[in-house]
């Protein structure tokens, strides 16, 4: 009886164990961004229009990508936060059918990343990226990115981009792939950068040795920049 309470027991907290991870902390989330290959391509009728400043626009979507673990069991998933609290713009000049970013800078509010679970959103604010103490994310570019001849197209294609990301108040230069579609009305990049959280000076979230991540953390973005 001893032995068959004992063997309950065990099952009933390893039951315990699965309900917490698969219930507070579901494996299945969001994936991550990408442009759409299937959209119909609008090609952009006269390059000349594309001049001049273009701001973020309703859509914009910036956040976190981590692999969390739950002590005691084998399964990660990733743990993934997003906000639409996005500001900032980009300038492009043209010159014939060249099209070049000169400028651009963007913020992302922190303090408004939200995911699939109101603890681990509580935790951030002084684990990891620490919101409550650093409330803000940015990036400025710090070189021009000239699109390739084919941008005009309206077709998605890859381009590099090269600049400051300050995350939790501290500032690295970094060069990301970056998925980008251009038409008349709008332009669309999408991109992620994956790091070890010691580079931007953090340390990998744990809640009393029950829930820890991996050594490295992904920031990614889907933006959409209206002319105007």
């Amino acid at each position: 009886m001893i032995l068959a309470l004992g063997g309950g027991l065990v099952v009933v907290a390893l039951g315990g164990f699965g309900f917490i991870y698969f219930v507070l902390f579901p494996t299945s989330s969001p994936k991550p961004f990408s442009l759409s290959t299937s959209r119909v391509a609008v090609p952009v009728s006269s390059s000349t229009e594309l001049a001049g400043r273009w701001t973020v626009a309703a859509g914009s979507v910036a956040g976190y990508r981590v692999r969390e673990k739950l002590a005691f069991l084998p399964a990660e998933s990733d743990a993934v936060g997003r906000t639409s609290a996005i500001t900032g713009a980009a300038a492009l000049a043209v010159s014939g059918s060249t099209v070049t970013v000169k400028a651009a800078s963007f913020s992302v509010d922190v303090t408004k990343l939200k995911s699939n679970e109101t603890m681990r959103d509580q935790h951030i604010r002084t684990l990891g990226i620490q919101s409550a103490t650093y409330p803000t994310a940015t990036f400025v570019l710090s070189s021009p990115v000239t699109f390739p001849a084919g941008a005009l197209s309206g077709k998605v294609f890859d381009t590099s981009v090269t600049g400051v990301f300050r995350i939790h108040g501290t500032s690295k230069t970094e060069t990301v792939r970056v998925q980008t579609r251009l038409s008349s009305a709008e332009l669309a990049a999408v991109g992620s950068l994956t790091f070890p959280w010691s580079e931007f000076n953090m340390t990998a979230p744990s809640v009393g040795g029950f829930v820890s991540v991996t050594n490295r953390a992904t920031m990614e973005f889907d933006l959409l920049l209206k002319h105007g």
